[in-house]
């Protein structure tokens, strides 16, 4: 095969996989050694997928069945990225509760594979495969700590609400295939013509499958408890990698078929960007959990990033593809801290731990400052960048309802943030935390953190490798 060397890093990752788990099979105590192969897989994977594939235009193999383009190539960059970093930060948490083990990092890679298969999907049957693919190893990761009964309650409760939405997902393909006659997204859009109201069953079924799996606002109540129940390096994958993959399987999926359907398909996202942007912002005010914070906050953004979906433009593509990138580097910016509250081997979640923070740790304190602000979406920082990108996106649309609400939910949602920065410079001070933290956990905090800072010096070199990325 001709184009073989394109479907390179899927195949690396896939016998990288299986050998890994012959060699934990075979090899006594070999997590370390697994575990650093992983990242190095990870790593390789990235560099094959810039060198093979980042400058190609649009290529479709497979009967084309999966496609290689420019917005392919960027996503399983940031993805292969994300998933990087946290198995590099997560060490030290892993070996704390004692689930330091090899199937960990090859649960990692096996949804990552799933990932990458969902980002290069241009049909409805790959695109389902990549997303079973991806869930199945979700499942096993919540309930890792299986010591927790909290652990295992979210891993459970992710399965049965999952496996409800795939189900939902499989019914809106089988209605599109039997309506339309084919499963790929090039011959669906060939066919189609405005008058195809029938198909508009097909296309709410996949969506609310796929509004299940990035958490959007009314499938939203699986995300706080999973978010908690969940090992934190675990929740970090979570509020990250996934969203990634989801994110371009909704651009595909709605501006490949179905831009003719354009009138049918945009108030649904319209309604789940508004409802996930103010539910978000409400909801986290009464919060005592750090991560239950962090999952209701995870849904307001993405109902951000629905926002430029919406609007129906290249302009709102790239603006959302923008802020799911600076929003992958706050979150692990501010995980990264949260594996910081770490006292006598224990880890503490809780809001109130934070109290006094500031005065035994102020370096630590001021990068939380500067993370949650940029949450906030307060000038100069990268959080603020990645919402006026939004903003203007819609504005330019006409969509001036849509941009009021989210400029109100962006306000709401500051009031929760200043209320931690708040608990961390003025309320009372408690015992110090431990300093003996890993030397790539420190790293990548200050790291991300001066990356958030400074964004604002050069923000266009985001903007210029995104804006390559035109779908209609």
């Amino acid at each position: 095969m001709e184009n073989f060397n394109l479907i390179l890093p899927e195949i690396f990752i896939s016998l990288s996989i299986m050998f890994l788990l012959i060699l934990g099979v075979f090899k006594k105590d070999g997590s370390r050694l697994t575990f650093n192969i992983s990242l190095l897989v990870l790593l390789i994977t990235a560099i094959i997928t810039f060198n093979e594939t980042f400058a190609i235009n649009r290529i479709t193999l497979f009967n084309d069945s999966v496609v290689i383009d420019y917005m392919a190539s960027f996503m399983k960059i940031i993805t292969l990225l994300g998933a990087f970093l946290v198995l590099v930060i997560s060490s030290s948490y892993l070996k704390t509760f004692k689930i330091f083990k090899i199937e960990y990092p090859i649960l990692i890679l096996s949804s990552v594979l799933g990932m990458m298969v969902m980002i290069s999907s241009n049909d409805l049957m790959v695109f389902y495969m990549g997303l079973e693919l991806q869930s199945l190893a979700l499942y096993v990761l919540a309930t890792f700590n299986r010591d927790q009964l909290k652990s295992s309650e979210a891993g459970l409760k992710y399965f049965v609400l999952s496996a409800l939405s795939s189900g939902l997902l499989l019914y809106g393909c089988s209605l599109i295939y039997g309506f339309s006659g084919s499963i790929n997204f090039d011959i669906i859009s060939n066919q189609l013509n405005s008058n195809e109201y029938v198909l508009t069953f097909g296309i709410v079924f996949i969506l609310v499958g796929l509004a299940f799996k990035i958490s959007a606002v009314p499938f939203h109540m699986w995300a706080p408890d999973v978010y908690e129940g969940s090992p934190t390096s675990v929740t970090l994958f979570f509020t990250m990698v996934p969203k990634i993959a989801a994110l371009t399987v909704f651009i595909r999926f709605l501006y490949v078929p179905f831009l003719n359907l354009i009138d049918q398909w945009q108030m649904i996202i319209i309604f789940l960007s508004i409802a996930s942007m103010l539910f978000g912002a409400i909801a986290a005010i009464g919060q005592t959990n750090i991560k239950r914070l962090i999952a209701y906050s995870s849904i307001g953004h993405i109902g951000y990033t629905l926002a430029g979906l919406a609007t129906g433009s290249n302009e709102g593509i790239q603006s959302s593809i923008i802020y799911i990138s600076i929003y992958v580097i706050m979150n692990f910016a501010l995980f990264s801290c949260l594996l910081m509250l770490k006292r006598n081997n224990q880890y503490y979640e809780e809001i109130e731990d934070l109290s006094g923070l500031s005065k035994n740790h102020p370096l630590l304190s001021l990068s939380l400052l500067i993370i949650l602000f940029s949450l906030a979406g307060i000038p100069p920082l990268a959080g603020f960048f990645a919402k006026l990108y939004i903003f203007k996106a819609v504005i330019e649309q006409s969509m001036y309802f849509l941009a009021i609400i989210g400029l109100l939910s962006t306000v709401v949602a500051a009031f929760y943030y200043l209320r931690i920065i708040k608990i961390i410079y003025f309320d009372k001070e408690k015992e110090k935390y431990d300093h003996d933290h890993s030397f790539w956990l420190r790293f990548f905090l200050v790291f991300s953190t001066i990356l958030i800072l400074l964004y604002f010096i050069s923000p266009s070199q985001l903007i210029d490798v995104v804006s390559r990325i035109n779908i209609i």
